[in-house]
């Protein structure tokens, strides 16, 4: 194997480290804003990913056996709907039980957990227990070579891209929108933000749903690299949690940086060694960094 053969499995190796970032940043983002901004553990954030996934592949087959001349744009739809359901339910989840926890951490981790058992329950009875992937239109398969024996895989590029837009779109609200004004002074000092008229319940609320919302977008993601199953989330949500950890529980930015260390790691350890050993020396990086810098590697600034 000469230099340049060995350059083009490097990069392809890397890409595709790329494409478990952008699940693993979007699932991260949804889990910062939660966990980060408002003290929650949400055990069932990956159950939120697996109803995005399940939202594609539902598209997928009510499009190919009713209306097969959309089977070439249902995708960016089914995306939108992902967000929406994912948000739906987590508004529904935050107004029936989490308002009711919160400052209670171990009661809000063993209700999510709860939740996450009876949503896998839910997808087992309603949908079945078997892994399905969606039909992918045309447009998203096949790969692309810039240079001869280089093939990128298009799908990967499209889930780059969607990473990068929800992502720039998260930032941008919270810096410059209404509701990310509201977050910012809901976490800098609760007690003041109410005492200027600012519905911290109703921030929390939309906060949760759009953290939930997020986690839909991450499914809809997972679905052009692998299958769904009822417990598809859960595989993820260990990972996203730490992400959040080792970038830093109140950092966007951290997020971003975790997850790229996290998932280029593991992708380049595995064409070396096995999955389960790629895993345990990721593990085990993330685990010394910690024992140095427990507070991650972007540590929020609090004014004493």
């Amino acid at each position: 194997m000469n230099f340049s053969e060995m350059l083009n499995i490097g990069l392809m190796q890397g890409f595709a480290g790329l494409s478990l970032f952008a699940v693993l940043l979007l699932m991260g983002l949804g889990l910062a804003i939660i966990f980060g901004q408002m003290g929650v553990i949400n055990m069932a954030h990956g159950e939120f990913m697996t109803i995005g996934a399940y939202t594609i592949y539902l598209g997928s087959t009510l499009a190919e056996k009713f209306a097969p001349h959309l089977m070439s744009v249902y995708f960016p739809f089914a995306i939108v709907l992902a967000f929406c359901f994912a948000f739906a339910l987590g508004w529904l989840v935050e107004w029936a039980l989490i308002r009711h926890l919160y400052k209670r951490p171990l009661d809000t981790l063993l209700a999510t957990w709860g939740i996450s058992l009876a949503l896998q329950q839910c997808f087992r009875s309603f949908i079945g227990p078997k892994e399905v992937s969606p039909t992918l239109p045309d447009w998203l398969l096949g790969s692309w070579a810039p240079h001869p024996g280089l093939d990128i895989p298009i799908n990967g590029m499209f889930v780059l891209g969607l990473t990068t837009f929800v992502t720039c779109a998260v930032l941008l609200a919270l810096a410059k929108s209404r509701w990310g004004l509201r977050v910012r002074a809901t976490v800098s000092n609760r007690v003041m933000a109410n005492a200027i008229g600012i519905n911290t319940q109703k921030t929390d609320r939309l906060t949760f749903a759009i953290g939930c919302g997020i986690a839909g977008v991450a499914g809809a993601a997972f679905t052009t690299i692998g299958s769904t199953g009822p417990t598809s989330g859960s595989l993820y949500i260990v990972d996203s949690f730490l992400v959040v950890t080792f970038g830093g529980a109140a950092s966007l930015l951290g997020t971003v940086v975790s997850a790229f260390g996290i998932a280029q790691t593991q992708s380049i350890t595995e064409f070396f060694l096995s999955g389960s050993m790629a895993k345990v020396i990721t593990l085990s990086l993330i685990v010394l960094i910690l024992m140095v810098r427990p507070q991650g590697l972007f540590a929020s600034k609090v004014r004493r």
